[in-house]
């Protein structure tokens, strides 16, 4: 008995168009559903397993300065993936916080258009314990990509 999984997550917003927008055309998240009478949307990366794993919805009192939340974090099925994201958030002008390996992972810390923290991130299968975290230049092709990524990690020595 126990937690199954996080099946998904609210944010306050104040404009929920731009937020809609950022999410479904920058993320590709599909709206499925809306409730203007809520002024809600919810929104989904698998909407064919789960309805919604993120609701927006009207009413963020507290100013964009006041942190409410560490990140949300989405995982992408490959590399490619996390690379053409990260080429969308930057086509957008999202505030890129940081591109890093952690080497059993690769992620992109970036802002939504309100400022709340977002990640988009790769799972590599490499184990490497944690905390590591490498600069990682994403623009680079697949291939080089995974060769900085095993090159950073060799730099520490063998995993533990």
């Amino acid at each position: 008995m126990g937690i199954a999984e996080l099946g998904h997550a609210g944010l306050h917003v104040e404009d929920l168009d731009t937020m809609r927008d950022f999410y479904a055309r920058v993320l590709g998240l599909t709206v499925t559903d809306e409730a203007p009478e809520l002024g809600a949307t919810f929104l989904s990366s698998r909407p064919e397993v789960e309805h919604h794993e993120i609701v927006l919805a009207k009413g963020r009192t507290a100013p964009r300065e006041v942190k409410l939340i560490n990140q949300i974090s989405w995982r992408v099925a490959d590399l490619p993936s996390l690379q053409s994201l990260y080429r969308s958030v930057l086509d957008y002008g999202s505030p890129i916080r940081m591109v890093i390996t952690h080497g059993n992972a690769i992620g992109v810390y970036f802002s939504d258009p309100e400022g709340n923290p977002n990640e988009i991130y790769w799972q590599t299968g490499i184990d490497v314990p944690q905390p590591f975290g490498k600069p990682i230049d994403l623009l680079m092709n697949a291939e080089e990509v995974i060769a900085e990524n095993a090159r950073l990690i060799a730099e520490d020595g063998p995993a533990n």
